[in-house]
């Protein structure tokens, strides 16, 4: 099979080293790639990912059968739609069917409707009206961009004061914020499954733990994610079960009773709730960072099950998990989530790698000859061992041996699960 992959982050560079792994794999490219993904595939980088009909074109001219969208901008943006049109086949939901993480409306909507468990919650396109509600609540309370914001656009406040300041702050993700939801916050433990679904079947991954905020402890500002751990012990067989009965097959049958196919990775943000499982959101694509710790833990061909999916003939076969644990700690930039520097040197992946680490790039780019940092995620360091703790440890000396200036990174990954 002749693959292209769009994108250019931690997560697309853990499904290339994936795909590259398939018996099936022929050709592989990748727009717009980066310098960890270029190991595995031909990187494209002077085409958008945005411009649906050169993306199109490309596909064309090297004989695709499969274009894997990785981000969730391009979905959004109809590339699967435009692909189909074409005739060519891909992993990842259609413009309609990738609202439920485009828009949160539509997600809380249709979770609403089909009384598929998530939070009390409100939408208001005024910011005054916004507050009122707010101070009528109280605090705690969870305050929500509409649209894409980068994983930014969601502010779990603490206070009356911080949520009425949440409100203001939703101006600024442009139209994204322009619409805002808020919901009751709920007090649990939170956990991330995602799932394979060619509209019909659906094959649950492992669970995965995500930590959002940038330092330890859960302080500071929510980020695109600073580190994850697989398999997570929230999620029990009990819960898991419970997450396929309640949440995933009912939200692909919602969808398909509203006339849309869902094909591609359904990905499941939930709360744990006193033993049940609730939707905090729904994002249209792979998790990141959790897509680099899942993905070392599976054994069976990723690219034969997107290929499945995307042609709509997917298996009952569960699929098979390494009996060990992964860990994947972020190397952020000094200042992020706000400002950073970059074109700052990276050294010492060479010996991370001696010491068994996995290194997914995020945000990186060769510059006279040289690896720099260009992103606020900069690296993600992965490693897999027998046990967690094990795993935890590893990851650490890893993380240890690998600097550029002012690099950042949270020391608590995992801890709640060693707990």
């Amino acid at each position: 099979m002749n693959v292209l992959l769009i994108g250019g982050g931690g997560r697309e560079h853990a499904l290339a080293w994936k795909i590259s792994q398939s018996p099936r794999l022929e050709k592989f490219f990748a727009i717009p790639g980066s310098p960890g993904i270029a190991d595995f595939a031909e990187c494209v980088e002077n085409i958008s990912i945005s411009d649906n009909a050169a993306l199109v074109n490309f596909a064309k001219e090297k004989n695709i059968d499969l274009v894997v969208v990785g981000p969730e901008a391009p979905l959004v943006n109809g590339l699967t739609d435009a692909l189909e049109a074409a005739g060519i086949k891909s992993f990842g939901p259609n413009k309609i069917a990738a609202q439920i993480e485009g828009s949160k409306i539509f997600a809380k909507r249709l979770m609403k409707k089909y009384k598929i468990p998530t939070a009390d919650f409100e939408v208001f396109d005024s910011a005054d009206a916004a507050k009122d509600y707010i101070r009528a609540k109280g605090a705690p309370i969870v305050v929500k961009a509409d649209g894409l914001a980068a994983g930014k656009g969601v502010i779990v406040a603490q206070t009356l004061e911080e949520a009425l300041a949440a409100v203001d702050e939703m101006k600024n993700f442009g139209a994204a914020g322009s619409k805002i939801v808020v919901e009751e916050f709920m007090d649990g433990e939170e956990a991330s499954v995602l799932a394979l679904t060619d509209g019909e079947k659906i094959l649950p991954l492992i669970a995965a733990q995500d930590h959002k905020r940038v330092f330890d402890g859960d302080k500071g500002l929510n980020t695109g994610g600073m580190g994850a751990y697989a398999p997570a012990p929230v999620v029990d067989e009990k819960i898991s079960a419970r997450v396929e009965e309640k949440i995933l097959k009912p939200t692909i049958a919602a969808l398909r009773a509203e006339g849309i196919i869902y094909r591609g990775c359904l990905y499941a943000g939930l709360m744990i709730v006193g033993g049940e499982p609730k939707v905090v959101e729904f994002n249209c694509r792979f998790g990141d960072p959790e897509t680099q710790v899942v993905l070392p833990l599976m054994e069976d061909d990723l690219l034969a099950l997107m290929d499945e999916c995307a042609a709509g003939t997917l298996s009952d076969k569960k699929i098979s998990w390494k009996n060990q644990s992964a860990v994947c700690v972020i190397l952020a930039s000094g200042g992020y989530p706000k400002a950073y520097k970059k074109n700052l040197p990276i050294d010492g992946i060479s010996k991370a790698k001696t010491l068994g680490a996995m290194i997914f790039h995020a945000g990186t780019k060769i510059s006279d000859g040289e690896l720099v940092t260009s992103g606020g995620r900069v690296l993600g360091v992965t490693v897999t061992a027998p046990t967690l703790q094990e795993a935890v440890d590893k990851v650490y000396r890893c993380v240890e041996v690998i600097h550029f200036d002012d690099a950042h990174f949270r020391k608590d990954i995992a801890a709640k699960a060693l707990k």
